[in-house]
């Protein structure tokens, strides 16, 4: 199964502090609850894990992710990511993620994120239309931890410019648009360990009960 995702989510925080933080795969991991990244292969290549928690079970996903493309000049950066479980479930995602900045404040951006997630295995049965709303609900929390960590880096000079990187094409290695570096200091947000699966149901089941008091009012 297959979703396919288009958000906009503006930020109170300048471009180049988003941008900053965007290139720290690690940093990034720690924003999504549940995932972190356990070791880097190689310069664009790195192992993550993700837990999921149904009530007293939790399960593991392993997995890589891949930098595809990391564009400083565009503030635009390329994923790949592939992981699954030991019952047989998989999942795929290609992502780009691209920080605008704000043409009405400059101390503020946007950050435009598109993916196409493919989904095998037990986690395939929910439908698209809940794994839509599942992944809203964590893409928000995500954003948020994200707005935060962006904030508690040090503004730079000049932060509300553009960059002066050269723009390339996907051919280009990553090595030579943006430097990515997932172990760079930066103050993590406070987050869950693990992705609580009761909560995200009991809060879908909670949407799908108000719309039908709210159709029949």
């Amino acid at each position: 199964m297959e979703v396919k995702l288009d958000k906009q989510y503006p930020l109170d925080v300048d471009a180049t502090r988003a941008w900053t933080l965007l290139t720290n795969l690690k940093a990034v991991a720690g924003c999504m609850p549940g995932a972190e990244i356990t070791e880097q292969l190689s310069d664009t290549s790195y192992k993550g894990a993700v837990k999921v928690k149904v009530g007293p079970a939790v399960a593991q996903f392993g997995g890589t992710v891949d930098v595809i493309e990391a564009v400083a000049s565009e503030r635009k950066m390329v994923l790949r990511g592939k992981g699954a479980d030991k019952g047989g479930s998989s999942a795929s995602m290609d992502l780009t993620a691209i920080i605008a900045a704000d043409p009405a404040n400059p101390a503020h951006c946007i950050l435009n994120g598109q993916a196409a997630v493919i989904v095998n295995g037990k986690f395939a049965q929910f439908g698209g239309r809940m794994m839509v709303q599942v992944s809203d609900m964590l893409l928000a929390q995500f954003v948020e931890n994200f707005r935060q960590t962006a904030l508690s880096l040090p503004a730079a000079d000049g932060a509300a410019g553009s960059t002066s990187a050269t723009a390339t094409t996907s051919a280009t290695p990553v090595a030579a648009t943006a430097s990515v570096n997932p172990s760079a200091s930066v103050a993590p947000p406070v987050v869950a360990r693990e992705i609580n699966g009761l909560s995200i149901v009991w809060a879908l089941l909670k949407g799908w009960i108000g719309g039908l008091f709210g159709k029949k009012a």
